[in-house]
Order: C-alpha cells, then sequence, then structure tokens
C-alpha cells in the first residue's frame, strides 16, 4: 500500500451508524474521521426498513466527509447476526511455478479449493479465514510465500450468512450511494482490535454488547471457533427504565447515559436527577440508586445467559477470560457485574486511538485494522485519498477491479 491510503469502515448497528475513516501512513492507522447517525429501519441487529437504514447511512457518511472535507465513494461494511454460521474446510492445490516456489496465485487457488463446499441453496460464503497452510506435510504455516514445496494445503474456517440478509445489507449500502470494497464479520474484525495473540489462543471470549443484540465469539487455538448471538442488549435496559420510571424512551435513553450504574452498591444517593413522567406534566424526582436498582437485574441477566451460551456451545470449561466491548459496556460499574456474574477474569477492550476511545468503535477500528493486514493478500487495497482536484469536483475516481473483485467472491453463489 501507499503512504497514504484512506480506508473506511462502515459499522451498521442497532442505536448507530458508525463511519470511520482510517489513514495509513508508512504502516501505522492514523484515525482522521468519524461519522455517527441515528439508526432508524434497524431491529435487534437486523435491516427491517431499506428506505430508513438508506437515509441514516447516508446521514453517517455525511457526518464524516464534512470532518475529512473528502467524498466518501467506497466502504468496507461490516456484517453480524444470528444467521452467522461457521464451518471449517480443506483446500489442497500443487504448487504452480516450475522452481516450486510458492506464490500468491498458489495461495489464491488453495484458497479457491477450500471454497468448494455444499451449502444449503439459502446461504453463501461470506469470508474465509485460514487457520493455518500446509506445504508438504508440513503444518502451523502462516503466510507460505517463498517457501519450496510440491503440494500446498489450507485449514479454513469457512463464514457463512443468509443470502437475504447479506444481499439486504449490500442493497441498502448501494442506495446509499457507496460501493462495496468488502464484507467482513464484526466479530473477527473486533478480536482483531481487542484481544492479543495470547488471548486468543489460550481462550476468550469476546462479548460485544451492543443495543440490540449482544454477540459472543469464541477464540481459541488462535482462530475464530464459534460465534453466537443473543437478543437482548442496552436497549432492554432502556425500556425497563421506561417502565420503571414511567417516561418516554427518549428521556429514558438520556437518564441512562447520564446517570446510569450497574450496580446499586456503587450508585450514589445523594445523585439526584427529575424525570417528566408519562401522563403528566409533573417531574418527579429520583436518585442514581433508584435507577440502579432498575438496571442491575437486567444487566445480570445479560451476564448470565453470556454464561449459559458459552456453556452450550461447549466451551465454558477451555475458556480463560472474557473480553468486553460494544457501547453498552461503558456505563460504570459494568466491569465488577460482569466478573461477579461470569466468575472469571474480565477486561474492557477500548481502541487506542485518538477520537474514538470508546468501547462502541471496536468493531469499526478493528475493521480498519483487519482489511490492513488482510485485505491486502487478497489483492484488494483501500481507497485512495482523492486529489485536491478530485475533491473540488466533489467525487472520487471509482477504483478498477474492486466491484469485478467483490463480484466474483460471491459469483457462485448469487
Amino acid at each position: 500500500m501507499s503512504s497514504n491510503d484512506l480506508i473506511v469502515s462502515l459499522d451498521i448497528g442497532t442505536s448507530k451508524i458508525r463511519v470511520i475513516i482510517g489513514e495509513i501512513s508508512n504502516g501505522a492507522i492514523n484515525i482522521i474521521g468519524v461519522g455517527s447517525a441515528d439508526s432508524e429501519g434497524i431491529r435487534k441487529g437486523a435491516i427491517v426498513d431499506i428506505d430508513q437504514t438508506v437515509q441514516s447511512i447516508k446521514s453517517a457518511v455525511d457526518h464524516a466527509e464534512r470532518m475529512v472535507g473528502i467524498t466518501i465513494d467506497e466502504v468496507y461494511v461490516g456484517i453480524a447476526g444470528n444467521h452467522i454460521a461457521l464451518q471449517t474446510n480443506h483446500g489442497v492445490v500443487a504448487v504452480s511455478n516450475e522452481d516450486r516456489e510458492i506464490g500468491q496465485e498458489d495461495i489464491e487457488r488453495v484458497m479457491q479449493a477450500a471454497r468448494v463446499v455444499a451449502l444449503p441453496p439459502e446461504r453463501e460464503i461470506i469470508n474465509l479465514v485460514p487457520k493455518q497452510f500446509l506445504v508438504d506435510g508440513l503444518g502451523d504455516i502462516q503466510d507460505p510465500r517463498g517457501m519450496i514445496g510440491v503440494r500446498l494445503e489450507v485449514e479454513c474456517t469457512i463464514i457463512t450468512g443468509t443470502k437475504a440478509a447479506v444481499h439486504n445489507l449490500m442493497r441498502c449500502v448501494e442506495k446509499a450511494g457507496l460501493r462495496i470494497s468488502g464484507i467482513i464479520l464484526m466479530s473477527l474484525a473486533s478480536g482483531m482490535m481487542a484481544l492479543s495473540k495470547d488471548e486468543k489462543q489460550m481462550g476468550t471470549v469476546l462479548v460485544d454488547i451492543g443495543a440490540g443484540s449482544t454477540t459472543l465469539a469464541v477464540f481459541e487455538g488462535g482462530s475464530l471457533a464459534a460465534v453466537s448471538t443473543l437478543p437482548i442488549g442496552g436497549d432492554y435496559v432502556t425500556s425497563d427504565i421506561c417502565y420503571g420510571l414511567k417516561t418516554q424512551t427518549e428521556h429514558a435513553e438520556k437518564i441512562k447515559l447520564k446517570f446510569g450504574c450497574a450496580r446499586v452498591e456503587d450508585a450514589a444517593e445523594d445523585q439526584k436527577f427529575k424525570v417528566m413522567r408519562v401522563g403528566t406534566n409533573v417531574e418527579k424526582e429520583f436518585s442514581q440508586v433508584d435507577l440502579a436498582n432498575i438496571i442491575e437485574p437486567r444487566m445480570q441477566e445479560i451476564f448470565q445467559m453470556v454464561r449459559q451460551e458459552v456453556r452450550r456451545l461447549g466451551y465454558l470449561d477451555k475458556i480463560n477470560g472474557y473480553v468486553l466491548t460494544g457501547g453498552s459496556v461503558s456505563m460504570p460499574s459494568v466491569l465488577p457485574l460482569a466478573q461477579s456474574e461470569l466468575e472469571a477474569s474480565v477486561r474492557i477492550a477500548v481502541p487506542d486511538y485518538i477520537g474514538v476511545r470508546d468501547p462502541s468503535f471496536s468493531s469499526g477500528v478493528g475493521m480498519i485494522q483487519y482489511v490492513t493486514k488482510y485485505f491486502r493478500s487478497r489483492g484488494a487495497s483501500p481507497a485512495k485519498r482523492p486529489s485536491k482536484a478530485k475533491q473540488a469536483a466533489g467525487a472520487v475516481a471509482p477504483r478498477p477491479g474492486v466491484k469485478e473483485w467483490f463480484k466474483n467472491l460471491f459469483k457462485e453463489f448469487i
């Protein structure tokens, strides 16, 4: 990649749509622009209204464009949801070069061989993640390029999703006037940002608590081993506050963000606030302790469901800890509550970049890191910074080959 490449990630969540612009300068990532907009048309992480979702995407993109002063033309899109499934597969090819040196073409051929797998007609491949390469039987190779051998194999994880979910996502992005550079599983992206190499190796559960859903990603042996989505998140806490304080959702969300505390014992009795109740013009005063009495049971339930799901997946005794991310873990006292309920070591992952030091940006930042590391080797390059002339014209020139590359990625499934 050149010294001033731009990568734009699009994170379509239940409560917010976030656009993050990353600049790659001599291998280092700098976050130079962030745009966000309230999500409309998304329920529990799924698209339920395309037109509303398109408008929300446009708003977030416009926000990011104004911050940086460029026109965003193409994006990498994150995908998540309970329709995601994993399966393993194996690919084998003969090394094509006469001198038996393994090149990029051989890697692409063996990855294509690994894509040959029987799938139900309603599913298609989203990502192909290599676990290891083998050269003439020698395993545990991460990058076989330049090695000498006759037989090249790959063991990989195939990530699949339903065609309806994938194509609805693509339709929304395209109707918003953007080209798709690639679709990335959010759990992989968040894991890229949030987890260390040792954590992935020893066994860790990455828990992304969003507004409408909670996504679990189990990493073991250095790679993604299992994913699952629970239909519960921060919106349920807001809903409980609505009923508990008898106020509107909008007011409940603001109260949660400003005064919320996940544990009653950490809440302050002298921290007071007033709430306009539904059906009356009279405000009633509550304390942070009153609010924590509503929030704590729901947050406990979320972590109990996480633990139960890890047990159901068969990894409860294999993992060494949990890493939390997502907008809902920003609330005070979430960490000690999680440690108590999960009965394991827990930490909160926060991106270490200026402007995005918040767990809610983990997926978007992780996508930029993922693209920087992996998409280069697949032959796709990030978007370039537009020239001043193109900025003045208000357009970025299309990048040749990206659309064709993306179509080829799905051609046998579409």
